[in-house]
């Protein structure tokens, strides 16, 4: 059996029948644990593959594809009856420069986001019944409209972010303190970001 080192996604790692540990039965905890989770971990302790697995857990585009990706693991016996039931969004922070001044972080972000909802917006097209629009520059005004798209479809939202410290790591080791102040504290980019999910 082959072991999938540095291999995050979990749909590859089983369709490729490569050693995966099943912690799935575990998922219930996660769900009566709260609406907004963070997980803190080590580097490289498995933190993209549990988001991975989640992703594709409750991903309602590939609902049809639950037997085939879970029915041999834990949840696939017990499923939980939010399975394949949420529009997915997934933000990688190891994509967002930290490189630049506050501002040019701050476009950065922006941008990324901005992708990220184009990404969802042609992902699940079909399952959305209302248009959206994408505001370049102001990925807030961006992400509300896509949550009001979402919403008015009779859908729900799972955002899943990745990679956050990472980010916040180069930040604070290449970025100036005035830099880091202005995109944290305030009305700064990440945090603004942050007050608005």
């Amino acid at each position: 059996m082959q072991f999938p080192y540095g291999i995050s996604d979990f749909q590859r790692i089983i369709k490729n029948r490569l050693f995966y540990v099943d912690r799935t039965h575990l998922i219930p905890n996660i769900e009566r644990a709260g609406d907004q989770l963070i997980f803190l971990r080590p580097r490289r302790f498995g933190k993209s593959l549990l988001l991975s697995m989640l992703e594709n857990y409750y991903d309602i585009a590939k609902a049809e594809q639950f037997d085939t990706l879970f029915g041999h693991l834990a949840i696939g016996k017990q499923p939980t009856p939010l399975h394949g039931s949420y529009v997915i969004m997934r933000w990688d922070f190891s994509l967002v420069s930290a490189d630049g001044n506050a501002k040019e972080i701050g476009q950065c972000l922006h941008q990324h986001i901005n992708d990220c909802i184009s990404i969802t917006l042609k992902k699940y097209e079909a399952h959305l019944k209302y248009q959206t629009s994408i505001i370049q520059g102001n990925a807030i005004a961006s992400f509300q409209s896509l949550v009001g798209c979402i919403n008015n479809s009779g859908l729900k939202l799972y955002l899943l972010i990745d990679e956050y410290d990472n980010f916040a790591n180069e930040l604070m080791m290449g970025a100036s303190k005035d830099h880091y102040a202005a995109l944290l504290h305030g009305e700064g980019a990440v945090r603004t970001i942050f007050k608005a999910v």
